[in-house]
């Protein structure tokens, strides 16, 4: 077994001696356990999630899919980059949703507004799409869809090989598509990447990098 368990362990004694878990020598990815729990993964602010080491090539056309929940109305949701200028990238700015894309020739972007005073970062459970469809890009939020005019209609291929950077990104990785530093405080599920007939459903625990993040549950509300 290679990763560790998404459960909560309470009152464990060795020889009949309860171990202080409030003071241990050191800890690594563990989180308090909630009353009330959630499935999902919980992002606490600090960090992300690496994943596809090998890096994620996004090219032509790609679907990306998530459920968000969250009160920060700032916060990375997803990033590939390349070491150019190609690149794709999610993220919240000021309670909207941003979907930007930089095929090569220039970043453009899709960008959703709530309406009134519906908030997307009210601590619900909000249902994210953004399309890539070679230079077309749209954005899909709780089923209201924004798209937006491409100018660069030659240029369609986003040619990436990095990490796919879910809830933020170190310091010392560049991402070309994405304007907030800001890591991701709240919860995400479902995050499911296709391309044709190609579906991933990505698992968390399964990330080659995780800081800040807690696999497989979610607190009931937030704390």
């Amino acid at each position: 077994v290679t990763h560790g368990i998404p459960a909560c362990i309470g009152s464990m004694t060795i020889n009949s001696k309860q171990l202080d878990n409030e003071s241990p020598v050191s800890i690594f990815a563990v989180n308090k356990c909630y009353e009330t729990v959630q499935d999902g993964t919980f992002f606490d602010g600090s960090g992300f999630a690496a994943l596809v080491r090998e890096g994620y090539k996004v090219r032509s056309d790609v679907n990306i899919t998530l459920e968000f929940r969250t009160t920060a109305v700032h916060g990375v949701l997803l990033g590939v980059s390349s070491a150019k200028v190609d690149a794709i990238g999610l993220e919240i700015v000021h309670g909207k949703v941003l979907f930007h894309v930089n095929n090569g020739a220039g970043r453009i972007t899709a960008t959703y507004e709530p309406r009134g005073t519906n908030s997307l970062c009210d601590g619900k459970w909000h249902k994210l799409q953004a399309n890539k469809s070679k230079h077309r890009i749209s954005l899909i939020i709780d089923g209201d869809l924004v798209h937006t005019d491409n100018p660069y209609i030659q240029s369609t291929s986003a040619d990436t090989n990095n990490p796919i950077y879910v809830g933020g990104y170190p310091a010392d990785v560049k991402q070309n598509c994405l304007t907030s530093k800001s890591s991701f405080r709240g919860c995400l599920r479902n995050l499911v990447l296709t391309k044709g007939q190609h579906t991933e459903l990505f698992d968390f625990s399964r990330a080659f990098d995780l800081r800040g993040v807690f696999p497989h549950s979610c607190p009931g509300a937030e704390h």
